[in-house]
């Protein structure tokens, strides 16, 4: 890794490309810091804080901490991480859009321009019913007017653009992966609090013993899930597909063998996402709503509070756990059906003459990529559910509440990883093209 970026820095292009990246995040953090004009944000931040909690904490991560800040960067790349999970789905349904997907480099531009519209439509209506909800709520105070909604929706949805716009300059200009760099550095920039938390929490004004002991768990804790995500993100199975031999013009060309790679972690950090949206959806509706914890339908909500369902006062609340479990394995499996496509291959590989050895071409080989999917999907899963079910479990048991926890590592370790094997393509790239130019 450090290799790869000393590398690149030496490369002048890259370096530029790295440079240039940079400029951009620290645009994109100051951002996040700017207050949205006519409105109280301090207030609103206390308000967030004191009504939504922990419900909020993925959201809060995704945004770099600009949500509870309400800065002019409040939704960040929440529409358009939304706006391309609607157009994944949306290919199942409809027709033209899966094979405006399949043709090619134009169908990808066609794409990322439809993706674009559905994320100013959802910054619009995020922008416009967080504006509507505070000054519902009183958060707004009680001399905001109706130009102060429209410029709080301008400015949020202004804001969602930009940070869009600012993602896609990192991709086409910079080192590539816009978005999730921007993401990556959201998730990064709120680690130092968390970590100063855990330690005014655990070691400060402890014994040295104690101190010492649980500075080591904490770091134990860490560097174990950091490692077990870099297994599960590269972990993969090798299919071994072998290719007949053919006669073209005078030539015998074919016979060679290959594989198709089918990743463990075939879904990545998408089943964890729906299902905590699912789970915090009705928590926040709770807490805006104010319903009443009494009664059942208030036990029920409290139950998927995750901060509850450790708690040894309250075993009951677990069923929250089980249902987020069931929920991660079920998203698992319907999002690589969505991503994943036996059927095609199969047809994709009896066209070019391959064929898995001991598997017939056709119905069999979908048959068997299907067998070996669903034990693959499986252990995806059952990682994904111990990433995410980790940090609830010290935040329930030892009360080690931070806003990253099994989602935000995920995410980071996927998008260095793919940034360094991005960086290495385009160092080989250069240097291949330096060799042809001597």
């Amino acid at each position: 890794m450090a290799n790869a970026v000393v590398s690149a820095f030496k490369n002048k292009q890259l370096r530029n490309k790295l440079i240039f990246t940079i400029l951009i995040l620290i645009v994109v953090r100051f951002g996040s810091q700017l207050p949205i004009p006519e409105i109280d944000s301090a207030q609103i931040s206390l308000y967030l804080q004191m009504v939504l909690g922990d419900s909020i904490s993925l959201l809060n991560s995704f945004t770099g901490g600009s949500f509870t800040q309400m800065s002019i960067f409040a939704l960040s790349v929440t529409p358009y991480i939304t706006a391309s999970i609607i157009m994944q789905l949306m290919t199942i349904v409809i027709p033209a859009l899966e094979e405006m997907q399949k043709d090619g480099e134009d169908g990808r531009k066609r794409m990322a321009k439809i993706t674009r519209y559905v994320t100013l439509v959802l910054a619009v209506i995020e922008g416009g019913g967080l504006s509507i909800g505070l000054a519902n709520r009183g958060a707004l105070g009680l001399d905001y007017t109706n130009f102060t909604l429209v410029i709080m929706t301008v400015a949020l949805t202004a804001g969602a653009v930009l940070v869009m716009w600012l993602g896609e300059r990192i991709t086409e200009s910079g080192i590539g992966n816009g978005i999730s760099i921007i993401l990556l550095v959201n998730i990064v920039s709120g680690m130092p609090s968390d970590f100063y938390s855990l330690y005014t929490q655990f070691i400060s004004g402890k014994k040295i013993g104690p101190a010492v002991l649980a500075g080591v768990v904490i770091v134990a804790v860490v560097l174990a899930m950091v490692i077990f995500v870099v297994i599960l993100s590269d972990g993969e199975r090798h299919i071994p597909v072998q290719y007949s031999k053919k006669i073209q013009g005078r030539r015998l060309v074919g016979g060679q063998s290959s594989y198709i790679p089918l990743k463990v972690n075939t879904a990545g950090v998408m089943p964890i996402i729906f299902a905590s949206s699912i789970m915090q959806f009705p928590i926040m509706l709770q807490n805006l709503f104010s319903y009443e914890n009494n009664g059942f339908f208030g036990k029920v909500l409290t139950s998927l509070n995750s901060s509850t369902w450790f708690d040894a006062s309250h075993p009951k609340r677990t069923l929250g756990l089980l249902i987020y479990i069931v929920l991660v394995v079920m998203f698992a499996y319907f999002y690589t059906s969505i991503t994943f496509n036996p059927l095609e291959i199969s047809n994709n590989m009896k066209k070019q003459g391959g064929f898995i050895p001991g598997i017939r071409p056709g119905k069999p080989t979908v048959d068997y990529l299907n067998k070996i999917l669903k034990y693959i999907i499986f252990i995806g899963a059952a990682g994904l559910t111990i990433v995410a079910v980790v940090p609830f479990f010290f935040n329930g048991v030892f009360g080690a509440s931070v806003s990253f926890g099994g989602t935000s590592i995920i995410i980071v370790v996927g998008v260095i990883l793919e940034t360094i094997k991005q960086i290495k393509s385009q160092l080989l790239v250069q240097n291949y093209s330096g060799f042809l130019s001597e």
